[in-house]
């Protein structure tokens, strides 16, 4: 059993809300839910977030829209490289949240324990 999560962070790198999925599951599945309902002045993210449906929500928005080009994307978007460098706080994120052997290992049976493990984890990263 594979479990995927979606984070959202903030400009400083603490988990502002977080979706969890099958591993077999596209993320752009999963970035409606975790859009909805939060303000915010741009969005960084890898390709797997390269979605028309996900570009022009973010432009309804008005959010900068900085999300790497997936190479099969006929005509690429333009993207700030410098402020995508700024993704390395998610990735950072969750290198810290693998450090605890229960989410690394995928130890909890039900999704319910996995996400409170998540929140636990997350609460202790914010604390340090």
């Amino acid at each position: 059993m594979t479990t995927k999560i979606l984070a959202l962070t903030d400009a400083l790198g603490n988990l502002v809300r977080f979706e969890l999925l099958p591993g077999q599951r596209f993320d752009t599945v999963g970035a409606e839910p975790l859009l909805k309902g939060i303000e915010f002045g741009g969005l960084i993210a890898d390709k797997a977030f390269d979605s028309d449906r996900i570009v022009a929500d973010l432009n309804e928005r008005g959010a900068k829209v900085v999300i790497s080009q997936h190479p099969r994307r006929a005509r690429p978007l333009p993207f700030d490289r410098e402020l995508y460098k700024w993704r390395h706080l998610i990735e950072n994120f969750f290198c810290k949240l693998k450090e605890f052997k229960r989410i690394a290992m995928r130890a909890d049976k039900t999704d319910q324990s996995f996400a409170a493990m998540i929140h636990l984890a997350a609460a202790v990263i914010n604390s340090r």
